[in-house]
């Protein structure tokens, strides 16, 4: 679905069709037009994006960044007061579209008083087709609509909104094209994210994901190890490979290639010294993956394994292809290859049909697997999904339920967490901590949060922390001196 587009500049027949040479020229329009636009206000024009949703989101918002500073926009943190408004969306939860519709009217109102304000949408919300509708109906205000698969034509469609005066909106069902290759800004100089694939193919019955994101498709690992080399090259020490099941990589390759043998490429890449992932799907969690987690010590010791349920009848309503006993086993294999390693999972409680015995069964798994941490979720039905048309369980029986989980979280996390105190953790400095000028915040290689004493210079280290207290979400300690391993 494509719209208003209208050609008005005669130059339109000299661009590129090939990507991301096609974007690059739309980036020097929109910036042209930028420049005189920045006359008229007398003023630099800013942008802010606005991120909900998963760790691809996290990446996407980081191009439209890179795309929006390149056209010659200057970042502003309150969105308000900022000429260019993107909302990055997710709709994995109801909730999150309501958010998004609420901070909508509160945009409306704002750009009454700003005659250069843009407001933009995009990510998974928008390829749904009543969202669209209402956006359209109710909230005529915004500019430009963009769905999962175009992310990379920001350039082009802001060029379109400039031209054209009207809304312009461009949701595509599904592609098999991958364009990077474009301006990006990392939140961190010294990790950042890179996508493998895209999509699902595994239609979890609770889940909207491969409906918004498509059909799964895989980077080419040549065009991975040029991004990946490129960032180490750049003072990038950590990455994190992502896709929406990473188990699935090179599948779809013309020639497969497995994800296990994509992290040992990706470890020989000199200057990179972490590399992690996101996420893995039990039903297809591999023995050579197993061993690379064993035998490439760049992999960080930390593998998010997403349970849901503990009940195996649930699981089969879920549709996640495996079974409790199956589960703990793929758990059991992971500690005894790497005996340090941190399990981290998610977890659905109040699935349709779920009873007390099923739910007892999810504690059962809890407590045997032994989690470092967890998100955790009441269901919620998502419109489209086959789910959404089964009986749902009472909300006061899944809030008790979710309420006695997380206790059993707590107990768990903090059993595990107790063993960490007096060892020392190899942690990633990312940042001073919010509340404490004097101590820095950062992720141990097991990816859990540490706070230590430490200075702004040392930001970007990867440094020694002796572990002295644990409180549940997080850890706390100190830098070696000796710096001994």
């Amino acid at each position: 679905m494509k719209e208003n587009r209208i050609e008005t500049d005669q130059t339109l027949s000299d661009i590129p069709s090939a990507e991301p040479e096609r974007q690059y020229y739309f980036i020097e329009k929109a910036r042209k037009h930028l420049e005189e636009m920045k006359k008229e206000a007398g003023r630099p024009l800013t942008f802010c994006v606005t991120t909900f949703g998963c760790q691809m989101n996290a990446r996407d918002s980081e191009k439209l960044t890179g795309i929006l500073e390149k056209i010659g926009y200057v970042e502003e943190p309150e969105e308000e007061k900022a000429d260019f408004v993107i909302y990055n969306t997710c709709t994995v939860r109801e909730n999150a579209n309501l958010r998004v519709y609420g901070r909508l009217g509160q945009l409306g109102r704002a750009k009454k008083k700003n005659p250069h304000m843009m407001i933009a949408l995009c990510g998974c919300m928008m390829q749904e087709p009543e969202v669209v509708a209402r956006i359209k109906k109710s909230y005529r205000h915004v500019d430009i609509i963009f769905g999962t698969h175009n992310i990379y034509k920001l350039a082009e469609l802001i060029y379109d909104r400039l031209m054209t005066k009207h809304m312009v909106t461009e949701i595509l069902d599904g592609t098999d094209e991958i364009v990077e290759e474009l301006p990006i800004e990392r939140k961190y100089p010294f990790k950042s994210g890179v996508n493998i694939m895209f999509g699902c193919n595994n239609f979890c019955t609770y889940c909207i994901v491969p409906y918004v994101r498509g059909r799964e498709r895989s980077r080419k690992p040549e065009e991975i190890l040029k991004e990946v080399k490129s960032l180490a090259a750049s003072g990038v020490k950590e990455i994190q490979l992502l896709g929406q099941n990473v188990n699935s990589y090179g599948k779809t390759l013309e020639e497969p290639v497995s994800f296990a043998s994509l992290l040992y490429r990706v470890a020989e890449v000199e200057g990179i010294e972490r590399i992690r992932f996101m996420t893995s799907h039990p039903k297809d969690l591999s023995e050579e993956l197993i061993a690379a987690m064993r035998d490439c010590p760049k992999v960080c010791p930390h593998f998010h394994l997403p349970l849901q349920s503990g009940s195996s009848r649930i699981l089969e309503r879920m549709n996640r292809r495996y079974t409790k006993e199956k589960y703990l086993d793929i758990v059991g294999r992971l500690r005894e290859a790497v005996p340090d390693i941190a399990i981290t999972t998610d977890i659905i409680v109040g699935f349709p049909g779920e009873t007390r015995e099923d739910f007892l069964e999810t504690v059962d798994v809890v407590r045997k697997a032994a989690f470092d941490g967890a998100f955790t979720f009441i269901y919620s039905p998502r419109k489209g999904t086959p789910a959404a048309e089964m009986e749902q369980v009472r909300e006061e029986e899944a809030k008790a339920n979710f309420d006695e989980l997380l206790a059993v979280l707590k107990e768990v996390m903090d059993k595990r967490n107790e063993g960490l105190i007096g060892k020392t953790l190899h942690v990633l400095a990312e940042a001073v901590n919010q509340h404490d000028p004097a101590m820095l915040t950062g992720r141990s290689e097991g990816n859990h949060l540490v706070h230590f004493p430490g200075k702004a210079e040392q930001i970007g280290q990867i440094l020694p922390v002796t572990i002295t207290e644990q409180m549940t979400y997080y850890l706390a300690g100190k830098i070696r001196e000796d710096k001994e391993e």
